[in-house]
């Protein structure tokens, strides 16, 4: 398995959902992949997170797969605590 660079560019695709009218969050593009991941498990709704994608290096990584890298300790951000 080829180790993964948070340090790169990163681009994240929230799922859409019919819930929320205008969508508050909507694709955006991140200088590091480490940032795209913070926000989108610390601050995308959970709905959103369900079908979301981060692009990475020409690469998709599902929500679960976005978890896994968050939780990774490889991870270059501090994670917010647990609540």
């Amino acid at each position: 398995m080829v180790a993964f660079d948070y340090g790169v560019p990163a681009e994240l695709f929230p799922a859409r959902n019919r819930k929320y009218r205008r969508q508050p969050f909507g694709y955006r593009r991140f200088t590091r992949a480490a940032d795209a991941i913070r926000f989108a498990i610390e601050e995308l709704p959970s709905e959103l997170l369900l079908g979301a994608f981060l692009e990475v290096a020409g690469e998709r990584y599902g929500s679960e797969e976005i978890r896994r890298l968050y939780q990774s300790s490889s991870y270059l951000l501090p994670r917010q605590a647990a609540v």
